[in-house]
């Protein structure tokens, strides 16, 4: 007996009943009252979001045109930039919005200030609206829903002040919990300042008396770099790319995202397992805070790294794998499905086959007409016609040729019914060759 195909594509009917499926982009209702023109935006942008995203970059560019940059400055920009921007990836993102290690003391606290230090909001007020992300992804209660448009996703979000009830519910009792994340939310505009712009300053400048650039590019010009590769995990990485896990929402991976999110690219595997501490589960995909995750680790900084089983990540691959390989043959031609033929016994399939002169051969309990085939049968027309009529399914499997393929396919094409109970069977004639249950066989039993 064949095993039964496993069920792909289930949806739990909890996961149906508690969230809405995601809606088109031309469906999300907008999100506010009126229509936005030139002439009213002005009441719904969020100034300190507009003059901070907006000046920076001003500013960056003014001092590219002034200020040589020094080899030690530019080293130390990047490094800084790597640094910050951790503090967003392994600290913000995997360590407090999905909890997918734990960090001792001394990593978390660097963490804490070297987020500080990409100036992206305290750790609370991202991870509240990271977790609604996840819970209501692409829908209109998505914080930076990617069908509101690729600009919206990035920094539109940003930009305007969104009623609060239009954000999704989002529990984060154990940040409120968390003496580092509470600290660090009350004491947040000075550590911005100093870990932000002081800091990156102060190192250049005290180092090596390079205060301009220290200023120009430490600070201002790492921050709109830092910037803008974290907000492509809201944008590029829901755009670009394919779903290898699951197809039915927007996140995608690609190599391209990966690279410039330091790692947050592989981001339809994410937003399948949110708390794996990886987001690439290969070792050649570049990841650079998983390997700065589990080198923290092994000298003790991190613990309890979690990771889903590689036989659950198979089965969503898996599934997609099934997906496509099932689109593909739905553009193909499989013949008429063996459900819908009709079914003869084995003495009309002969009777037809002798007495309505059809060219039909019997295989495996199914009937093929190959009255059109026998003349491009490459082993011959022969063999085809002395099988007219006949059970051949010893001989299409090995009796006489193992048939490939091939041969199975083309056959699809050729079904015109099938025989009850598959063949001959005694038992089912008028007048048996051999009696099955006779007297003679009760009266043994007997």
């Amino acid at each position: 007996m064949a095993t039964p195909l496993p069920p792909t594509f289930v949806v739990p009917a909890t996961q149906t009943e508690t969230r809405r499926q995601p809606l088109e982009h031309d469906e999300l209702p907008p999100l506010f009252p009126e229509k936005i023109t030139i002439t009213n935006i002005w009441k719904y942008l969020d100034y300190k979001h507009v003059f901070g995203l907006g000046l920076t970059p001003l500013i960056a560019l003014y001092g590219l045109l002034t200020t040589e940059i020094q080899t030690k400055t530019l080293i130390w920009s990047i490094i800084y930039y790597y640094a910050t921007g951790l503090g967003i990836t392994a600290g913000y993102h995997r360590l407090w919005a999905h909890r997918a290690y734990s960090a001792g003391p001394a990593m978390s606290f660097a963490l804490a200030l070297l987020g500080a230090g990409a100036v992206e909001g305290s750790i609370k007020w991202w991870s509240r609206g990271h977790r609604a992300h996840h819970r209501w992804t692409d829908t209109e209660k998505d914080p930076y829903s990617a069908h509101r448009g690729l600009f919206f996703s990035h920094i539109g979000w940003m930009l305007i002040k969104r009623p609060g009830w239009k954000i999704g519910h989002a529990d984060v009792d154990d940040l409120n919990k968390n003496k580092l994340v509470q600290w660090q939310h009350k004491h947040y505009l000075p550590l911005v300042l100093f870990m932000g712009i002081i800091f990156p300053t102060l190192v250049a400048g005290l180092g090596w008396g390079d205060w301009r650039g220290g200023y120009f590019y430490a600070a201002i010009l790492r921050l709109v770099f830092v910037h803008h590769a974290t907000f492509c995990v809201n944008s590029l990485a829901h755009w670009l790319g394919e779903g290898p896990f699951d197809d039915r929402h927007s996140p995608r991976d690609h190599f391209i995202t990966a690279f410039m999110t330091l790692g947050e690219g592989y981001h339809n595997f994410h937003h399948q397992f949110p708390q794996d501490y990886r987001n690439a589960i290969r070792f050649y995909q570049y990841d650079p805070t998983k390997w700065v995750i589990a080198i923290c680790a092994f000298f003790g900084l991190a613990s309890h790294l979690k990771t889903f089983p590689e036989n659950e990540v198979r089965k969503g691959q898996l599934q997609m794998i099934e997906k496509k390989v099932l689109e593909k043959k739905t553009k193909l031609q499989w013949g008429t499905p063996i459900a819908d033929l009709p079914v003869l016994s084995f003495e009309d399939y002969q009777h037809a086959c002798k007495n309505d002169n059809k060219k039909w051969i019997l295989l495996e309990g199914v009937v093929y007409d190959v009255a059109e085939f026998m003349n491009e049968h490459p082993g011959g027309e022969k063999y085809i016609k002395m099988g007219i009529g006949k059970d051949m399914t010893a001989a299409f499997n090995g009796g006489m040729y193992d048939h490939s393929n091939a041969a199975r396919n083309l056959l699809s094409l050729m079904r015109v019914a099938i025989v009850e109970f598959g063949g001959e069977v005694e038992a089912q004639k008028k007048n048996p060759s051999v009696p099955v249950y006779g007297d003679d066989h009760h009266s043994k039993s007997e």
